[in-house]
């Protein structure tokens, strides 16, 4: 029997778990990590690893620049696919909005140049055609 099966109001899970479980983290270890440093808030609480979550919590879930606000709307400690997870939360539409801005103002901006070490005889040559050589 599938953890998403119950549909016990009373079931409570680990909040590390569930979010491994709704895939918002590649690992437990991960989930514990951003739940330690404060970075996912169950109901605008910080929160420890061990806390249960409940079926209509408000969850905030800072991943990267980007923030997740989600109402819990099933319990699962089993990490299964995809499909699955999604049917575990449904994200704010403020939230959707304020990501999708976010997104498209990070695509908006230069990539950053990133110098390793030395410029090469080509990277060489190419600042010299820039400088506009005077020699």
């Amino acid at each position: 029997m599938n953890n998403m099966d119950k549909k016990n109001d009373n079931a409570k899970f680990r909040i590390d778990k569930w979010l491994w479980a709704a895939r918002f983290f590649k690992t437990r270890s991960l989930s514990v990590d951003a739940l330690e440093c404060g970075k996912v808030l169950c109901n605008g609480v910080r929160v420890k690893p061990a806390k249960s979550v409940a079926v209509g919590d408000i969850l905030a879930i800072r991943i990267g620049p980007y923030q997740f606000i989600v109402e819990v709307l099933a319990l699962s400690s089993q990490r299964g696919p995809a499909p699955q997870a999604q049917m575990l939360y449904r994200e704010t539409e403020e939230s959707l909005l304020r990501r999708k801005a976010l997104s498209d103002e990070l695509k908006a901006q230069p990539m950053p140049t990133f110098l390793r070490g030395r410029p090469t005889k080509r990277d060489r040559r190419e600042i010299e055609k820039l400088k506009g050589s005077v020699w």
